[in-house]
């Protein structure tokens, strides 16, 4: 009898023993889950803050989500820079932040204040009346009216129909095909025809440039207009006028 007494004993103390170690690795295992909860949560937290980052070709560290990343081929391009001639038409998504000039031509924004400027010292150098802006800014419709009143104007000439049009080129871009479009570039008439040889000297200086010289007409495309001048910004517009090439030249040898 005491024997089984003790035997039951032993059998009851093993038992506790085994609860003791199960209740043991129950908490030990939910502690630990508990705990991994937490550094998970965290660590998504922290991505939420700060998002992944990549190492980009410069070298230059940047966010996955930044919003700039991406850019359109214009983007490659110094807006001022933008080549619009008989080959190349303004860029499809181009817009440009109109301003309104003395006289009620529009022009973009950005070149408002150097205009102006070149205009004043025109007026202070040589004439008492202030060079006007008579055309800047054109939209596809004003441009369209403008090529075809040109080409009616020729077939009137006597011209035919390709005649016509050929003429025409030479002196109003086709539609899609003008700097006008831009609002980077304005046709300038002055009190006295003087006002034209101030402008070809100087015009530099304020950042732009006698877009159509006589002498480039086989480049350009356009013939001689001593009133279109096309902003470019000073650099550029230095560089051409004391070289004495054209944009196409400019810019061809940039490449």
């Amino acid at each position: 009898m005491e024997h089984r007494n003790i035997q039951l004993n032993r059998r009851r103390n093993r038992q506790r023993k085994y609860t003791l170690i199960s209740c043991a690795l129950f908490v030990t295992l939910l502690f630990s889950v508990v705990l991994l909860w937490n550094y998970g949560k965290e660590a998504g937290d922290k991505n939420i803050d700060n998002p992944p980052i990549t190492i980009t070709k410069n070298h230059t560290v940047k966010n996955e989500t930044d919003s700039n990343d991406t850019q359109s081929p214009e983007d490659e391009t110094d807006w001022n820079l933008i080549l619009v001639n008989g080959q190349n038409a303004v860029p499809a998504n181009y817009k440009a932040d109109l301003v309104e000039v003395s006289g009620g031509e529009k022009v973009d924004r950005r070149i408002y204040e150097p205009l102006m400027e070149m205009l004043e010292a025109a007026k202070e150098e040589n004439w008492d009346q202030l060079p006007m802006v008579v055309s800047g800014y054109r939209t596809q419709a004003t441009q369209q009216k403008l090529y075809d009143d040109k080409i009616a104007k020729n077939k009137k000439e006597g011209y035919s129909e390709s005649e016509a049009i050929e003429q025409a080129k030479q002196w109003v871009a086709v539609p899609g095909y003008s700097e006008h479009q831009l609002g980077l570039a304005v046709d300038i008439n002055g009190a006295t025809y003087d006002v034209y040889f101030w402008l070809q000297e100087n015009s530099y200086k304020y950042g732009f440039i006698f877009r159509y010289p006589g002498n480039k007409t086989d480049i350009t495309g356009t013939a001689e207009e001593v009133w279109h001048y096309r902003y470019v910004g000073v650099e550029a517009a230095t560089e051409i006028y004391e070289r004495g090439i054209c944009l196409e030249e400019y810019l061809e040898e940039k490449q």
